[in-house]
């Protein structure tokens, strides 16, 4: 499968035999800060993995000294000029369309059925939180930093952090770090459940990542898409209506060769094999 040329991206596959394929923000000169390119080509980028039945796992990782700096400046003051109108209501509707796609890039993490994981270090300001809170799984390295730095630009967060933040860290955390907008640490970001792990280097960060994903790659890729749905469409839901929901999904994707291979190779003391989705 010949893989699209990005401006702002990279998509590898370090093995050719590995289902685990790397999504790399590719603007090292400009510690990763996000073009009006990056908006979109991430959701086709994302798009292409998810129908690609050779990727059952995603990593999401930076090129250079960092993971992410946040929206590009150019990005933000080319999205206030392209709003101007002496039209007041035409003005605002535009910039809510405009606010609206640069949104929906982030949502793409959501919307892509197979799991992403994000492995940060360097900086993670911004316009990253937003992007690591739409994964979902994070690690960082320990010289890794953080900051929702969007108060400190005048600019109310807009792309999922306010949403999403605080069902991971706890709303009195988020509201903290949303209002003061300052750094915080690799080591704080796993003691407030940010992140799952801090990892000593990028390079341990990368294979102990590799490894993960090895193995959720390794298991039935029916059982993992849908525990990646459930958990998303439960945030939303009460608990009785999630516990209908998920008992609707398995109703239709349990009994499956999925199904039969887990038990069959657990009985045979063997590894299991599934198909590709």
């Amino acid at each position: 499968m010949e893989t699209e040329k990005f401006k702002s991206l990279e998509i590898a596959q370090k093995n050719p035999l590995s289902p685990v394929f790397y999504v790399y923000l590719n603007r090292p000169s400009h510690r990763n800060a996000l073009s009006r390119d990056f908006f979109t080509e991430f959701p086709k980028a994302l798009a292409s993995l998810d129908q690609n039945p050779n990727a059952s796992v995603i990593v999401l990782a930076g090129v250079g000294d960092h993971f992410c700096s946040g929206i590009d400046i150019r990005t933000l003051t080319s999205t206030s000029e392209e709003s101007q109108s002496s039209d007041r209501g035409r003005q605002s509707e535009r910039l809510r369309r405009e606010i609206k796609f640069l949104q929906a890039a982030v949502t793409a993490l959501e919307g892509c059925r197979k799991p992403v994981i994000s492995i940060i270090h360097g900086a993670c300001i911004g316009g990253g939180i937003d992007i690591v809170t739409a994964c979902d799984v994070r690690y960082c390295t320990e010289d890794a930093f953080f900051s929702v730095k969007e108060v400190d630009l005048a600019i109310t967060a807009d792309l999922g952090t306010l949403q999403r933040l605080p069902s991971i860290i706890g709303y009195g955390n988020a509201v903290e770090l949303a209002l003061t907008g300052r750094r915080f640490s690799g080591s704080e970001a796993k003691q407030l459940g940010l992140v799952s792990r801090v990892f000593a280097s990028k390079e341990a960060m990368e294979e102990g990542v590799r490894l993960v994903a090895e193995g959720i790659a390794a298991k039935s890729p029916l059982a993992v898409i849908g525990t990646k749905a459930i958990l998303l469409k439960s945030r939303d839901l009460t608990l009785d209506q999630g516990l209908d929901f998920v008992a609707t999904w398995n109703s239709s994707m349990l009994l499956s060769d999925d199904l039969k291979e887990a038990i069959s190779s657990y009985i045979q003391k063997r590894k299991a094999t599934f198909s590709k989705l």
